[in-house]
């Protein structure tokens, strides 16, 4: 397989009520300015789109029962492995089998693992106590990924979660980070690829990553150079 431009490519960004959907349609129209970016909640929009995004902040059981009373889990669950598709926070954690949140809340079963609180108690390396949610910017230690093109290792991105992806299988983990533990930032699966920071957030690094989504084609092999 061979990049795609991005130019008239349409990208989706999928609308079930929830998630910061301006800042993430305004970053991509930076990082993508020849792409159609579309906010839309309708199937057949989506399907239509060359890629997908799936934003999300806020609870997983209410995420659930709104992309299922909108009939968008099964058209998630029919794009994700069939085209370039980018989830987001809450758009990655969705993507998992189940959640302790919300009383535990079944997921969508596209990454099989579960999805676990940070533990009270939390410290760093010299002792201070860590604050749950993780709130701000840290470290991602990348697994060769295209989508990490032109990004440096280790570059900061920006966080905000109480809760993290433990996926089964290790090898599905494209970046790490640490935050009194080590956790999956990045998990992958063919052409899938989510995030638990924030792109739209993270300046220049979220902003290439964007761009490299725009062009991706969704074969996860690393280019060669």
């Amino acid at each position: 397989m061979t990049a795609t431009s991005s130019d008239r490519t349409r990208i989706a960004i999928i609308d079930y009520g929830m998630g910061n959907l301006h800042s993430i349609a305004k970053a991509l129209e930076h990082a993508a300015p020849t792409a159609r970016i579309e906010v839309t909640n309708e199937p057949a929009r989506i399907e239509a789109a060359d890629r997908v995004v799936f934003p999300g902040v806020g609870a997983i059981g209410q995420c659930m029962e709104e992309l299922h009373r909108r009939g968008l889990d099964e058209v998630i669950r029919r794009l994700a492995l069939d085209r370039p598709f980018l989830g987001i926070c809450l758009g990655l954690q969705a993507l998992l089998d189940r959640s302790e949140e919300s009383g535990g809340t079944t997921g969508l079963g596209l990454v099989p693992g579960q999805v676990r609180r940070f533990p009270e108690g939390l410290r760093e390396t010299d002792g201070a106590v860590l604050k749950i949610p993780h709130m701000g910017w840290n470290q991602v230690h990348q697994a060769p990924h295209p989508l990490w093109a032109g990004i440096p290792d280790a570059s900061r991105f920006y966080f905000v979660h109480s809760y993290y992806v433990q996926p089964d299988d290790p090898t599905r983990v494209a970046g790490r980070c640490h935050y009194g533990l080590d956790f999956a930032a990045a998990v992958t699966r063919g052409p899938l690829f989510a995030v638990q920071f924030h792109p739209e957030k993270s300046q220049q690094a979220g902003l290439r990553l964007l761009a490299n989504f725009a062009r991706w084609d969704g074969d996860p092999r690393p280019r060669q150079s």
